[in-house]
């Protein structure tokens, strides 16, 4: 009799309840959609995107028209510039031209107010400056788009991690259940003289084990729901419930299984490589036009007045000029030259991402092909697991085995049902993996939850 219900309690290891929900249940999809708007990382990139266009912008500069307002007063009594206020205030009269009023003017105000407006005509290194900005706008943006994707590769490993490590919870607690239960009960058999006392010592041992599983599981579940806060940009929203149990095999495979990709992997980090190149060579064009020749537009209308700003008669001015530095103490040649280099730093860069991403392809797809191959070995392991407890129960039950098999069975199949979440939870993260290897988008794994 006392062998039937040591075996009920082993039994009961392979069964657990649901976990108590902490709040609302978090679904992936919301998880990505937290870390999308939240997630530090994320948030970054588009700052530093953001930056980059504003660079670009900036280099409008010398190819927009810029429009300036002046103005200013001044009092002087020195003779050049007293004169010359009055005639810009077109006060001359004859007895100005007195030699002592020239040559021993009253102090006179001028209050100066001026519009300028310079249109830029023939500004090559500015033209070129500005396609390189661009180029380096959108790099910009192409990495904020791949650190996106890296973003949400990280919340499909926190999240599911995380429902795998409450999986482990529960299943350690049963366990721990059967277990202090099945050391209790041995323990009186041993005080009937039913069993010996080494049945009782095993199984207290058997006990302890569990208990210190159970405990690393319990801290490993507590990190894991921290850590995937910390993944969605939210790590003082921990009250959150999850899915009691990872999705099923066949699901995982049929998931995997739908994915289609293009022959040509478009991928974030690569792209962004290949238009920073464009861009360095850009900026090389650009440094070789600072040697060029500048034409430039003016316009400027001015008022002087003895009392009052912007005020008396408007006088105009416009004007074309041409300017060219083909030596400047060797700034334009040491900035072509620099410009130069870091084309090339670039170009190799460019090359390094593209073999870098080929490299990663190549290793994402084996990792999913193992794990799907590791998920369908510890399926099987599951069940040849379960009949072997089954059979060494038997034994047990009709006297045939020690307590040690019976325990080391129990312990089998626990492990073997922790290896096969273990190994769900790798092939999804294989599968998301692969996705972002070849340019896709991670977050369709929502349709696990499907």
């Amino acid at each position: 009799m006392h062998r039937k219900l040591i075996l009920l309690l082993l039994a009961a290891m392979g069964t657990a309840p649901g976990l108590a929900a902490q709040g609302p249940v978090l679904g992936l999809r919301e998880a990505l959609g937290r870390a999308d708007s939240a997630g530090y990382g994320n948030r970054a990139a588009e700052g530093e995107a953001d930056a980059a266009a504003a660079r670009a912008d900036g280099a409008l500069q010398g190819i927009l028209p810029t429009v300036r307002v002046e103005g200013g007063w001044m009092r002087t009594d020195e003779p050049l510039g007293a004169f010359g206020f009055l005639l810009r205030q077109r006060g001359v009269t004859p007895e100005a031209f007195a030699p002592d009023a020239l040559n021993y003017p009253d102090a006179i105000s001028n209050w100066a107010g001026g519009v300028v407006a310079e249109v830029p005509l023939l500004n090559t290194d500015a033209w070129l400056g500005r396609s390189a900005a661009s180029s380096a706008a959108a790099a910009g943006r192409a990495q904020a788009e791949w650190t996106r994707s890296g973003t949400r590769l990280d919340v499909i490993r926190s999240y599911f991690g995380a429902v795998l490590a409450a999986e482990a919870v529960v299943t350690l607690e049963a366990a721990a259940r059967a277990a202090h239960e099945h050391a209790r009960l041995t323990g009186s058999l041993v005080r009937n003289g039913m069993v010996t006392k080494s049945d009782a010592l095993l199984a207290e041992v058997r006990a302890g084990e569990v208990d210190a599983q159970l405990l690393e599981a319990r801290s490993n579940a507590g990190l894991a729901r921290r850590r995937l806060a910390l993944v969605m940009g939210t790590p003082a929203d921990t009250l959150f419930s999850l899915p009691a149990v990872l999705p099923a095999p066949d699901r995982i495979r049929a998931v995997a299984a739908a994915a289609s990709f293009g022959v040509e992997v478009d991928r974030g980090d690569v792209t962004a490589a290949r238009l920073g190149r464009q861009a360095a060579e850009r900026d090389a064009r650009r440094a070789t036009g600072r040697l060029l020749p500048r034409v430039n537009a003016f316009g400027r209308l001015d008022w002087n007045d003895p009392s009052a700003p912007y005020g008396g008669q408007e006088s105009w001015t416009v004007g074309v000029m041409a300017s060219w530095s083909p030596f400047s103490g060797g700034a334009e040649l040491a900035d072509r030259s620099g410009a130069r280099a870091r084309a090339r730093a670039a170009a190799a860069m460019a090359e390094a991402a593209e073999a870098q991403a080929a490299l990663e392809v190549a290793a994402r797809d084996s990792e999913l092909e193992v794990a799907l191959e590791r998920l369908a070995i510890a399926e099987r392991s599951v069940a040849q697991g379960a009949e072997a407890h089954r059979i060494v129960a038997r034994k047990y039950e009709g006297g045939l085995a020690a307590i040690v098999e019976l325990l080391g069975a129990a312990a089998t199949e626990t492990s073997t049902r922790l290896g096969l979440a273990q190994a769900q939870y790798q092939a999804i993260v294989a599968d998301a993996g692969r996705r972002q290897a070849r340019g896709g988008d991670p977050a369709a794994l929502a349709a696990l939850e499907e």
